[in-house]
Formats: structure tokens, C-alpha cells, sequence
């Protein structure tokens, strides 16, 4: 996986979580058998700079916890015609999350688990979202609760 982490935060993050947020993103796209040049850019944040985004693209005015922006969502507009063998070459860029860290904090303290186990939990359910997972319907969340639920336990972040 090819990836991309910036800190936008006022203390910034720890270098073992920005190692668990790596790993967690290797072993998730491992487990959806994603190429190795697939493509992501996570930033951190702190609740301020989110709300924004928030407020900017889902116009919801308050912080939330991770934001996914797909780089390739259906629809959005005419697609760019390549020579199959150049398209083949070329990475694909699943698109970017934004986790806020002061969430991940105040979850982990709200739900009772380790920051690390919601770090990881926001990272998996923004990537599933990156991948086309969503949890509007009753069985697409059963479908991507499941898999983010496997990948987390099967990574060692049980709740």
C-alpha cells in the first residue's frame, strides 16, 4: 500500500501510532487483496480543522470522528480514457481520510477501550468506506461491520 500520512495536529501524533495506522492500512488491504501500489493519504487532525471539513462537504456543523473522501466515486464525472496498457500501469488512488484525533481520545474514553483499538477501528471504517463499504442499509452494514470486526480481531485490536 502506498500511503500517505500527514499530521495536521496541535501535539502531534506518536510515531507508534502512526506505525499502527501503516500496519493496520497493510493488513486491511491484504485482507481485500488490494495491489501493492493502491494508492491512500490519511491526515490527522484536531476537531476544529474536521468540523470544518464537515461542515464544508457534508454540511453538518459539528466535529466528527473520520471523514472518507473516495478519489473515484461513481458518478462524479466522465472518466478518462487510457490505452489498457498504460491503465494498467498506473496505481489506484482509493482517496483520503481524515481522522480527528480528539475524537479518536474521547471515544476510546467513552467506550472504555485503548486509544490504539479506536485509532484502529476509525482507520478500518474510513478505508472499508474508501473500498465502496457503506452502512446505509441494514444489510450493507451487517456486510462491512462484519468484515471491519474480522480485520480488526484478526489484526489483534479486540475490544
Amino acid at each position: 500500500m502506498e500511503l500517505e500520512i500527514f499530521d495536521h495536529t496541535s501535539e502531534k501524533v506518536s510515531t507508534a501510532h502512526i506505525e499502527l495506522i501503516k500496519k493496520i492500512l497493510d493488513f486491511a488491504g491484504n485482507k481485500l487483496k488490494l495491489a501493492d501500489d493502491t494508492e491512500i493519504s490519511v491526515t490527522l487532525v484536531n476537531n476544529p480543522e474536521i468540523r470544518e471539513l464537515n461542515s464544508r462537504y457534508r454540511h453538518v456543523d459539528r466535529a466528527t470522528d473520520v471523514l472518507s473522501f473516495a478519489a473515484e466515486e461513481s458518478g462524479d464525472e466522465t472518466p478518462i480514457i487510457l490505452a489498457p496498457e498504460l491503465a494498467a500501469e498506473l496505481p489506484v488512488n482509493l482517496g483520503d481520510l481524515f481522522i480527528s484525533i480528539d475524537k479518536v481520545a474521547e471515544q476510546a474514553k467513552f467506550l472504555g477501550h485503548s486509544f490504539d483499538r479506536e485509532l484502529g477501528f476509525l482507520v478500518v471504517h474510513g478505508f472499508l468506506h474508501l473500498n465502496g463499504y457503506d452502512h446505509e442499509q441494514p444489510e450493507d452494514e451487517k456486510k462491512m461491520f462484519t468484515l471491519q470486526r474480522e480485520i480488526l480481531d484478526q489484526y489483534g485490536l479486540k475490544r
